[in-house]
């Protein structure tokens, strides 16, 4: 494949599950995430809560910290983000706030997801910002990468 200069040969879903298993391999839950504009990676993370020591490390948090630290702004405009996981109400809050313009996420989360479960975020009149938001993405991956964690956790 040839890919003009500047621009990422990598799919971001296959990047944030990469960054999903790192998470899973330290112990984390195993949630990635990637953020994209103009087809380039800008940002990418796993989950780091336990390492952090910081229950807002989450895999969404840490990747728009980073994205607004390279691109200089807190305003990520034109930026997609892609996630393992539907976001919870903590994360759907920053994406908002952040503008990320699309939003791509694997497994629904029915326990903790605020997107098409529970608050529903992007949905109430008091969210600043929706992005397009689309979901189901390689779920059966992103369901099975989780189920294995928490199966080998319980032994």
């Amino acid at each position: 494949m040839t890919v003009a200069p500047g621009i990422s040969a990598v799919d971001p879903f296959s990047l944030a599950f990469d960054e999903a298993r790192a998470a899973a391999a330290r112990g984390e839950t195993p949630v990635g995430a990637v953020i994209v504009r103009n087809g380039r990676v800008i940002a990418s993370a796993g989950n780091r809560v336990i390492g952090d020591r910081d229950p807002t490390a989450h895999a969404e948090a840490l990747t728009i910290r980073a994205a607004a630290q390279a691109l200089g702004s807190g305003r990520l405009t034109g930026c997609d983000l892609y996630v393992t996981l539907e976001p919870c109400a903590m994360c759907a809050g920053a994406i908002s706030f952040a503008r990320i313009r699309r939003l791509y996420f694997a497994a629904s989360d029915p326990k903790g997801g605020a997107v098409e479960n529970g608050p529903r975020f992007f949905s109430q009149p008091t969210c600043h910002h929706a992005p397009e938001v689309y979901s189901g993405l390689r779920e059966s991956e992103a369901s099975a990468l989780l189920k294995s964690f928490f199966r080998a956790r319980r032994k």
